[in-house]
């Protein structure tokens, strides 16, 4: 188990800076034993003022209960969590999805019996014991008995297409793009992905399409994938909640902006999520909202307001709606490395009334110190298609490269998209 700065004596003993560190002690020891005291004290501390319509005390009691799992497991325990845990419960939670097991179980919380689950899903008896004892191990549903379960939340919230569908679609369309990755970086070299042509995604399902031509051509795909982008954002702060980003004096206010002049333009939209929550936050604002996306997207968006407008738009085209108070994105640019995205903005500054029109970035800033594991996670499976979240200084660096400049980053919550809010340099 040699390295750079240490050597190994082959008994699990390593050498590194004059010091003998037994590595099989440390591999069956707490992880970060120093710090366990201070997070105790710390869970008593959030504990004490957490309630449950208090989500900021929720999420501040569950980062210091998730700091202090990873301070107290072992090394050999992180190993086999990564190894054995993680890999295995999706393998069982897919399959379960697959048979509709969350829907026969139910959501009435009326424990039901293996035998009954297997009556109604068609599973052999004897493969669904196996899967429901890891399911329970792994916290996905409840054991009440022997072989005799009870839903609990999550094992609910999947009885909804829109929430299984997260699990079928990352199998089909991002999974071996990710398991990829280690491979795919050897053979570049270790050089940082920066290409939507020569990505992981392409190695791991072997095709020469990108990620995002497979969802044009199949259905299935960008149902899934709406469902789950759905999901993401739900319970989240938006950027148009009071107290994230000030509505009424940034696009409102000192706006003459009558009937037919346009307020916001979604590009890219996909269904109209974003604006749609908008209206129904903000039911006065006066002006139009635009939601544009490609023809097969918003051919399927249903009952719209009658104060959004669906526009069949390429963002790699000219912008058709010229002098907007401001047009959006929401996880756009993240899609695409740098080059790509300088081709989408400058059409969106080309359609900008200088002194008038903004743009608005919904995306992660990652932060120097500190990222969230959601906004990594996601890091890493943007990389698989050659592309990624960005820090501060890289969005100034793109944004300002198209001729924009950032007025402002304005952000609610750790790891929730800010709000970069732009206008022309």
């Amino acid at each position: 188990m040699g390295s750079s700065n240490g050597t190994s004596n082959g008994t699990g003993q390593v050498f590194a800076n004059g010091k003998n560190i037994d590595v099989e002690k440390i591999a069956v020891s707490a992880n970060l034993p120093a710090q366990i005291p201070a997070l105790l004290e710390q869970l008593n501390a959030d504990g004490i003022g957490y309630t449950i319509t208090d989500t900021e005390a929720r999420l501040k009691l569950l980062e210091t209960a998730r700091s202090l799992v990873y301070a107290l497991e072992t090394p050999r325990e992180a190993i086999i969590r990564h190894c054995w845990s993680e890999s295995t419960s999706y393998a069982a939670l897919e399959t379960g999805v697959d048979v509709r097991l969350f829907q026969a179980l139910g959501t009435d919380d009326t424990p039901k019996s293996v035998a009954k689950l297997a009556e109604t899903t068609g599973v052999d008896p004897a493969l669904l014991s196996r899967l429901m004892k890891h399911l329970a191990a792994m916290g996905a549903v409840v054991e009440t008995g022997s072989d005799e379960y009870a839903p609990n939340g999550f094992s609910k919230t999947l009885t909804e297409e829109r929430y299984s569908d997260a699990f079928p679609l990352m199998t089909s369309r991002f999974t071996q793009g990710i398991i990829a990755l280690p491979a795919f970086f050897k053979k570049n070299n270790y050089r940082n992905p920066t290409s939507p042509t020569n990505t992981a995604f392409q190695m791991g399902y072997n095709t020469d399409m990108g990620f995002f031509g497979h969802i044009q051509q199949e259905p299935i795909t960008a149902k899934q994938f709406n469902n789950h982008m759905g999901v993401y954002a739900q319970g989240r702060p938006r950027w148009m909640d009071p107290g994230f980003y000030p509505v009424q004096e940034q696009l409102i206010d000192g706006a003459a902006i009558g009937e037919k002049d346009v307020l916001l333009v979604d590009v890219g939209g996909s269904f109209g999520h974003d604006l749609s929550d908008f209206r129904r936050k903000w039911p006065n604002a006066p002006g139009k909202l635009v939601l544009q996306d490609l023809p097969e997207v918003v051919v399927s968006v249903k009952e719209a307001h009658s104060s959004i407008e669906v526009m069949a738009h390429d963002f790699f085209k000219e912008q058709p709606v010229k002098g907007a108070r401001a047009y959006y994105m929401h996880s756009v640019l993240h899609d695409w490395p740098d080059d790509v995205c300088q081709k989408i903005l400058a059409n969106l500054v080309a359609a900008m009334e200088p002194g008038y029109s903004k743009l608005l970035v919904n995306e992660n800033v990652v932060p120097s110190t500190g990222a969230y594991w959601e906004t990594t996670s996601l890091d890493m499976i943007m990389m698989e298609i050659g592309s990624g979240e960005r820090t501060e200084h890289q969005w100034h660096s793109l944004l300002e490269s198209a001729g924009l400049k950032i007025a402002k980053i304005w952000s609610a919550q750790r790891g929730v998209e800010s709000l970069i809010e732009c206008e022309l340099a």
